[in-house]
């Protein structure tokens, strides 16, 4: 009878929920919900071996959410083509018709928030996860369950058993304007914009802090292995019926003009919705042309966003301050005259260098126009001369560092002015500890920047080796820390010491070094003993790196503060070298191979590890250094054609596994080291490999979806889904 008692409440709860947060038409008073909910509680309370993670009571979070874990997304998360042209518009609809024949379009409003993949498996809301990379984001599952417009458990019937459904999270403009009231009032810094405090409250550490942000949900894509829909707008009215909350403003749009419409009317309408949006999305409606259309290495092909143009509002420039970075860049930031724009309220705007403020020709007092265009902190893009104050003077760059000094230095090619002094310069000392410990490079948790300045000026922490002499007593005094705190920021510190070479490498702030540089050092080097001592010939020698990086690297490792860091580091017992490589044998030994495109049997990452596992090299890019391209699904023609050119042998992953075997298709290079040589007046011949079926193996067949590899026959389907 209890266990009666309970669903009764958890599907009369749903139910008003939907109407309320979905649908907008409340059939009962917040008061009567109320009441609902509490002897929910209180049944579930009394018999916890009812309790259900998709109850309606799980929609007021926990106090505590654990650490995001990465998950890898069954079907990637791409981007979306942007334009900001209705003339590239027309170009994209016009090469559609050209390739597909007159085609029906779906047009949405491009949602400014972040995007989310939710996974329901029997009707239940299973996992969330952000788009992260694409291919893997952070599982906030716990968190996307207090958002009371993603429905726990599905409503009707003939859901798949599996599915996705993508969409945004978004903090409407209310409750984002309650939230910075709140923040301003407890003297925290405001969120930038909604798309930010959406993001930011997504990753908080409390679902019950989620819970209270007033955080919305719009889905507008499914994804799966065998979805029973043949177009996108009847998978989004299907969609309706399950309970998801779907976009009331799209339409089918048969023709340029009729899109033109669209967006003419959304671009003012949009400023009376209760929630952001910049631009407006247009797909092709059928999923077969969807296929047939494919997609590049990063959008589909099907699809593209048309941006709005940015809004702009004029206001008075009322000082310009200077920020140096952990690199000792030097950067503008005008303070402005707080004025309205896109929806929040703007007080400060970048300057970007001295030569932008030059050709502006900007100085404090000035009237100025700002404009939001997608970027987080506005920027200025003119000056209304006509209300220039008679008494203006040209504005002076300063020559000195604003924070310690030293003067500044420019150097060639480069736009900003920089402070040379990066051991002595706070805010690149505390920049480079704060990169250091980031999450792609040394992983180190319970040391937010606050935390850093704190030890900074307590004389704890003088550059990223100091961190690893820190001890639970020093921390646990500290305000806002403790001895749990302490603890744990010790224990992150030491599991930083398994971190694999590439992330330290990446973590030591080399200048122009990323994330994916450093794996290609690492990679190329295996030690970073061999990355100090190499000559800029070697370094160049590296993937992806150039002149200006090998001068980058050359400069870091001259410096002898850098090298007394880098050798209290390698004390504290940090990796600097790569992991050993796993070798089953060397069939691949001196070859070369570019991968491109997506494949039936393996990733990308698994066919890179196969190669280097048979002794073989991976290249970035077609060159002429290759010897094979392994060519699957939807690969760039650009990278074909020039595959083509220099006669590198293009094989399919099937011939793949046949090289691992020993079965190796000729190379280009291998016919060239013939015995016989080739006589007078014969060619390379670079045509496209036939496979066993007689089927030219890189002319890539017509993808099922631009989310997975296609299966490849017609008995075993490819996956429908979208991949943004």
């Amino acid at each position: 009878m209890i266990q009666q008692r309970i669903e009764e409440l958890r599907r009369r709860l749903e139910h008003h929920n939907r109407k309320y947060y979905v649908e907008n038409a409340p059939e009962i008073s917040d008061f009567e919900f109320d009441a609902l909910m509490r002897e929910l509680q209180d049944l579930e309370a009394a018999h916890p071996e009812f309790a259900d993670p998709s109850s309606p009571t799980m929609r007021v979070g926990s106090d505590s959410t654990a650490e995001f874990r990465t998950v890898r997304h069954r079907f990637p998360m791409q981007s979306l083509g942007n334009t900001y042209s209705l003339d590239e518009l027309h170009e994209f609809i016009e090469r559609i018709e050209r390739e597909t024949g007159p085609a029906e379009f779906v047009c949405e409003l491009k949602f400014d928030g972040t995007a989310i993949s939710l996974t329901y498996e029997h009707g239940r809301l299973e996992r969330a996860v952000t788009r992260g990379d694409g291919e893997a984001g952070d599982d906030v599952t716990a968190n996307v369950r207090t958002v009371r417009s993603v429905p726990l458990r599905l409503e009707g019937e003939g859901w798949p058993e599996l599915f996705e459904i993508r969409g945004e999270i978004l903090m409407p403009y209310a409750s984002f304007d309650r939230l910075n009231a709140e923040r301003e009032a407890a003297g925290e810094p405001l969120f930038a914009n909604p798309r930010n405090a959406a993001a930011g409250t997504l990753k908080q550490q409390s679902s019950a802090v989620v819970a209270r942000r007033g955080l919305d949900c719009t889905l507008y894509q499914l994804a799966g292995d065998e979805l029973p829909f043949t177009n996108h707008w009847e998978s989004l009215a299907q969609a309706r019926e399950w309970g998801f909350k779907v976009s009331d403003q799209a339409r089918i749009c048969r023709s340029a003009a009729e899109i033109d419409t669209f967006i003419g009317h959304w671009d003012e309408a949009r400023r009376q919705l209760p929630f952001p949006t910049d631009g407006v999305v247009v797909k092709v409606n059928d999923f077969a042309l969807r296929r047939r259309l494919g997609a590049t290495a990063k959008a589909p092909k099907w699809a593209v966003a048309y941006k709005f143009k940015a809004e702009q509002a004029l206001t008075r420039l009322a000082g310009i301050d200077f920020q140096v970075g952990r690199t000792g860049a030097v950067t503008p930031v005008a303070n402005l005259d707080p004025v309205l724009l896109a929806g929040t309220t703007v007080r400060r705007a970048t300057l970007h260098n001295a030569e932008q403020m030059a050709q502006l020709d900007i100085r404090p007092g000035d009237m100025v126009y700002v404009e939001k265009g997608g970027e987080i902190i506005p920027k200025i893009t003119g000056v209304e001369l006509a209300m220039r104050p008679a008494d203006s003077r040209p504005f002076v760059y300063i020559d000195r560092c604003p924070e310690c000094g030293t003067p500044l230095v420019r150097y060639e090619s480069e736009a900003k002015h920089y402070c040379p002094n990066q051991s002595g310069c706070r805010p690149q000392i505390i920049g480079r500890i704060i990169h250091f410990i980031r999450r792609k490079a040394m992983d180190i948790e319970g040391l937010g920047e606050e935390t850093v300045e704190l030890l900074y000026e307590n004389g704890l922490l003088h550059d990223v080796s100091d961190l690893y002499d820190l001890r639970t007593e020093q921390l646990a005094p500290l305000p806002r820390l403790g001895e749990k705190s302490a603890e744990n920021i010790v224990r992150s510190i030491e599991r930083s010491k398994q971190v694999p070479f590439h992330r330290v490498l990446f973590g030591l702030g080399i200048r122009f070094v990323g994330e994916t540089t450093a794996k290609y050092l690492a990679e190329h080097f295996r030690t970073l003993d061999a990355v100090m001592h190499a000559s800029r010939e070697e370094l160049v020698e590296a993937d992806e790196v150039g002149g200006k990086i090998a001068d980058a690297v050359l400069d870091y490792f001259a410096d002898e503060d850098n090298l007394r860091i880098i050798g209290r580091l390698r004390d504290a017992g940090l990796r600097f070298e790569a992991e050993a490589r796993e070798r089953f044998s060397e069939t691949l030994a001196g070859k070369s191979f570019v991968i491109s495109g997506k494949f039936r049997d393996h990733t990308r990452d698994e066919l890179k590890a196969l190669i280097e596992g048979h002794g073989g090299r991976n290249l970035a890019a077609v060159s002429g250094n290759a010897d094979y391209l392994v060519a699957g699904e939807n690969m760039g023609p650009a990278k074909l054609r020039k595959a083509e050119k220099l006669g590198i042998r293009i094989i399919s992953e099937a011939e793949f596994a046949a090289l691992l075997d020993g079965d190796a298709p000729q190379t280009a290079r291998d016919a060239a080291s013939d015995e016989e040589p080739k006589k007078n007046g014969d060619t390379q011949d670079t045509r496209i490999p036939e496979a066993a079926d007689g089927a030219k193996t890189a002319a890539p067949a017509p993808s099922d979806s631009a989310a997975e590899p296609a299966s490849g026959s017609a008995a075993n389907p490819p996956r429908q889904g979208e991949l943004f």
